[in-house]
Parts: C-alpha cells; sequence; structure tokens
C-alpha cells in the first residue's frame, strides 16, 4: 500500500508564506517525477509545479518567482515553499507521484488526500 500524506496548509494573509510538505511511505520502490497541483472552488485543477528525480523543475506562469519546489529522495518527501501569497493561490493542494512499488511492476500516478490553502485579502 502507498500513501501521500499532505500537510502544512492553512490560513494565510496575502503577502504571507506557508511550506507544503507530502511525505510518500509504505512499499515504493522508486520515485520519479512528483508535483503538486491545486484545485480552487468551482474550478478544475491545475498543475503549480513538478520535479523530477534529478530535480528538473516546472512551474505554472502564475506562481513563477514566488514557490519553490524541491524534494529530499531518502524521505520519499517533496516540498512547496510559498511566498507573497495571493488570495487566487486560494485552493486545495494536491501531492501527486509517479513511482513505482515492485521490479516487474510498471510506474503508476498516485494522490494524497489534500492539503487546504485559504489566503485572505
Amino acid at each position: 500500500q502507498v500513501q501521500l500524506v499532505e500537510s502544512g496548509g492553512g490560513l494565510v494573509q496575502a503577502g504571507g508564506s506557508l511550506r507544503l510538505s507530502c511525505a510518500a511511505s509504505g512499499s515504493i520502490l522508486s520515485i520519479n517525477t512528483m508535483g503538486w497541483y491545486r484545485q480552487a472552488p468551482g474550478k478544475q485543477r491545475e498543475l503549480v509545479a513538478t520535479i523530477t528525480r534529478g530535480s528538473s523543475t516546472k512551474y505554472a506562469d502564475s506562481v513563477k518567482g514566488r514557490f519553490t519546489i524541491s524534494r529530499d529522495n531518502a524521505k520519499n518527501t517533496m516540498y512547496l515553499q510559498m511566498n507573497n501569497l495571493k488570495p487566487e493561490d486560494t485552493g486545495v493542494y494536491y501531492c501527486n507521484a509517479i513511482l513505482l512499488k515492485a521490479p516487474m511492476d510498471a510506474f503508476r500516478s498516485y494522490w494524497g488526500q489534500g492539503t487546504q490553502v485559504t489566503v485572505s485579502p
């Protein structure tokens, strides 16, 4: 069984900062790309940022220069440092990992249950 558990969400004023964490646990052989996605009320889930095992990163244009994604491969953990938060950053933030559970298996996509981020004006 594989679990992805997000933490670090909360309520913050515009201009503030939060740091999200995503810890992967269970039967994991290798983790390839990890990413953060978010879903605002009434909107589709959208990509925030991704990071490969080799730490190559990609960001949505809306968060470039404000958010930083990172990971600790030894701990199977990913982070998202969010600075200068804006009300439009409000939403549920989901962790995603493309991972391998066993040598003869295939890489599959797993999701966490999400953590709420609310930014007040």
